[in-house]
């Protein structure tokens, strides 16, 4: 049974998927990227190849996505995290036509085809207002951790506006809700609701059209996934557990069975 390997090397976090022929994902990770990208992507695998009971010449074919997915020196091939992403979430809810995908330090929109190529994507500016990074500032400041997020805007009774369209502007509407006795949970929510407009923003851009997929770090935090189906109005698919941090690297797995098939074809 051939088995495949994909790593997605982002900006914030460094994800491996080890999967078999159909699919089935045998074993995953997750570690933090910092500055070596290369070693993150070592690590990472490692760590995957460990928690599947395997040694890297078990593997026949690896599969490099994602912002760093140049500097590595693991992977047979590297694909945009746009092809992996699409392939992945095709692979999760196959009738998937519109992709939004928030992670730590991007956000992008992508339309797909009934084929799952990649027809139509955007990306946010550079401001952090319109990122996972976005939240976690938001947060820093009124002294909550990431990991605090969640249960923290599951809390809120009603999200305090924050306009605005800067991460430096907003830390000082955050500071002034707060002088004025704004809860931290409103104001948390507050922020996931101005991060859903800048999507819905980028959604529109593509061409939307259902069925919608969520992906991303970001979209662990249910509080977020509800409001992006306030504004959709519509039902979007979301992968379950912490699943929805590794399409992308399930995409590139998925890639590699391809690849694989197709040189099988070749020599034949």
């Amino acid at each position: 049974m051939p088995l495949t390997a994909g790593i997605d090397i982002g900006s914030t976090y460094t994800k491996a998927v080890i999967a078999a022929e159909d699919g089935t994902i045998l074993s995953k990770a997750i570690q933090p990227t910092g500055f070596r990208l290369g070693e993150a992507a070592d690590r990472v695998y490692r760590e995957a190849l460990e928690q599947a009971g395997l040694e890297p010449g078990d593997v026949d074919y690896v599969v490099a996505t994602g912002f760093g997915r140049h500097q590595n020196e693991i992977s047979d091939l590297k694909v945009t995290d746009l092809t992996a992403a699409a392939r992945g979430v095709r692979m999760l809810f196959p009738d998937t036509r519109t992709i939004l995908d928030v992670g730590g330090q991007t956000m992008k929109a992508s339309k797909i085809g009934p084929d799952g190529k990649v027809k139509s994507f955007r990306l946010n500016d550079k401001c952090a207002a319109g990122t996972g990074a976005f939240l976690e500032k938001t947060a820093r400041y009124m002294g909550y951790s990431t990991l605090e997020i969640g249960p923290l805007v599951e809390t809120s009774k009603d999200p305090v506006p924050i306009s605005g369209v800067c991460a430096v502007f907003a830390e000082s509407e955050v500071i002034n809700h707060l002088s004025q006795g704004a809860a931290p949970a409103d104001i948390m929510h507050g922020a996931i609701v101005s991060l859903v407009g800048r999507s819905v923003q980028l959604l529109k851009r593509v061409g939307m059209e259902p069925e919608f997929t969520l992906i991303g770090g970001i979209l662990r935090f249910r509080r977020m996934v509800e409001v992006v189906k306030e504004h959709l109005r519509s039902p979007v698919n979301v992968p379950e557990g912490d699943l929805v941090q590794f399409v992308p690297a399930l995409g590139a797995a998925v890639l590699g069975q391809q690849r694989l098939r197709k040189l099988q074809e070749e020599a034949a």
